[in-house]
């Protein structure tokens, strides 16, 4: 007499990576699992909001892929969730703080996308997410990452834009000095050339040289005796 096994179809062995690692499922456990696996598979264009409707799910996987867009937020609605990997891919814009719902998640990855912004708050399951849960998100910010999210210049910024305008008052003051010197030696020549071309303005300046020569002489010799006369005076 045959027997019948209605669960037979339960003994095949599937393959499922969750949780960061490939495991093997067979046997009745494989009624309890339900999850999605799209890895590696060169996948493109954004994630289907429609995806955050499957609530009775325990894994998605959408890792390795080309995926482009923002996170969706009806990811909230995946109560069941305990293994969310989006890691590997080309997403951007902020991460959903709707997400930190997520009380069953024990596994979560966006590391190596184009994120942005705060990461959500660390209360909850997103309490236990370590660094590199988000590392490869270089304009990501957060306590965990150890990055401010303030949007005031850091000490180091304004150090920079310091040294940068003590080098612009250098080089002005330089230029300053060059222009100056330049200025001066022209006009010095200008002079010269004009006294040795014009006999008349080179007679008038010899002239005007010693008409100054003599008053200072003068102007010296009338200090001395006024100083000394008063000094007898006095």
């Amino acid at each position: 007499m045959d027997s019948y096994y209605p669960d037979s179809y339960l003994e095949e062995v599937i393959e499922f990576t969750t949780k960061s690692g490939l495991f093997l499922y067979e046997g009745n456990i494989l009624s309890y699992m339900t999850g999605i696996d799209l890895s590696c598979n060169n996948l493109t264009g954004h994630i289907p909001s429609e995806l955050g409707n499957l609530s009775e799910i325990y894994s998605l996987n959408l890792s390795h892929n080309k995926l482009t867009g923002v996170i969706p937020s009806s990811f909230a609605k995946l109560h069941q969730i305990e293994s969310l990997d989006l890691s590997y891919n080309n997403l951007s814009g902020e991460i959903p703080n709707q997400l930190v719902e997520l009380n069953s998640l024990e596994v979560f990855s966006v590391a190596y996308n184009n994120l942005s912004g705060s990461i959500p708050e660390p209360k909850a399951q997103f309490g236990t997410f370590i660094e590199n849960s988000y590392e490869g998100n270089p304009f990501l910010c957060g306590p965990i990452l150890h990055k401010s999210c303030s949007k005031t210049d850091s000490p180091s910024t304004i150090s920079t834009v310091s040294e940068d305008k003590g080098e612009d008052g250098l080089i002005d003051t330089y230029d300053f000095c060059v222009s100056f010197l330049v200025s001066y030696v022209v006009v010095l020549l200008t002079i010269f050339v004009v006294l040795y071309i014009n006999p008349y303005w080179r007679r008038a300046w010899f002239s005007l040289v010693g008409k100054c020569i003599t008053t200072c002489r003068y102007s010296n010799v009338g200090n001395f005796l006024t100083y000394h006369i008063f000094k007898r005076c006095v």
